[in-house]
């Protein structure tokens, strides 16, 4: 199973994604989890140590794999370098171990843009593609706010994007967008996930301003899951059994097949 997970910065992408990896591993599987959001939190929502996520160097700086396998130098202008570089073997060699989990973080892409033609950039959409298409492990893809990532030939590779929304205007207006062009980009599964809800209240507004949409589940607000965090726990440290059933039911609809889950409130 292949999961991309979006939504506006602070909803709670990577709590989710943390606690999909973990109950995946849990039961058995082997996660490949991406952090590819410049502001990475996967690490610590997955429960990893802080003095161990020191010891975890995004791809995007390691500086002499990029320039190994693009033939061009970091931070230049004006060369010829490879479009294509050989990337199947980053993932085994540079992801941190935890469990039945392989934690990736992309890191950002500091001068030029995300679409920049550079040998950064170069090397993580190549990467990124090797991964969705190519591994046979589990994937779970924390992205940042918007698909910027994905293209049209990863596209065919992930089986369900995630698009995670909070009950605030702006994470409303931001799902729309990330739906559109998850759609223009031919993903075909494409789901919420209503997280921070506080009340019938909130879950009503969820429902009401995406109706149209697919809602794959509901997360209460949760005080425990604000602790971990804060005291740099897993995000499903000790929480509350009726939240954990919440996470534990997003996963189990997922892990239906497609035609299964259509209708499946």
């Amino acid at each position: 199973m292949k999961l991309a997970i979006s939504g506006k910065g602070g909803v709670g992408k990577s709590s989710l994604a943390a606690a999909l990896a973990l109950l995946m591993a849990k039961s058995g599987q082997r996660v490949l989890a991406v952090d590819a959001d410049p502001d990475a939190n996967l690490a610590a929502a997955l429960g990893i140590l802080p003095e161990e996520q020191k010891k975890i160097i995004p791809i995007s700086q390691h500086v002499a794999l990029i320039e190994e396998r693009t033939g061009a130098k970091v931070k230049q202008y004006g060369q010829i370098f490879k479009l294509n570089p050989d990337v199947s073997d980053i993932a085994e060699k540079y992801a941190y171990n935890i469990n039945n989990i392989a934690l990736l973080v992309l890191g950002a892409v500091e001068q030029g843009g995300s679409g920049c033609a550079c040998p950064e950039n170069v090397l993580i959409r190549s990467l990124i593609s090797d991964l969705i298409l190519y591994k046979d492990d589990s994937l779970i893809m924390d992205l940042e706010a918007g698909i910027e990532h994905l293209g049209r030939a990863t596209a065919r590779g992930v089986d369900t994007m995630i698009v995670v929304v909070e009950p605030g205007q702006r994470s409303i207006d931001c799902s729309h967008r990330i739906i559109e062009m998850s759609y223009q980009i031919g993903l075909k599964d494409i789901r919420l996930v209503a997280n921070k809800i506080n009340g019938p209240s909130d879950e009503a507004f969820i429902r009401e301003t995406l109706s149209d949409h697919d809602l794959l589940g509901i997360i209460p607000y949760s005080e425990e899951i604000r602790k971990n965090d804060r005291n740099g726990l897993s995000v499903l440290h000790n929480i509350n059994p009726s939240t954990m059933k919440c996470f534990e039911s997003i996963l189990n609809k997922l892990q239906q097949p497609l035609s299964s889950r259509e209708g499946n409130p």
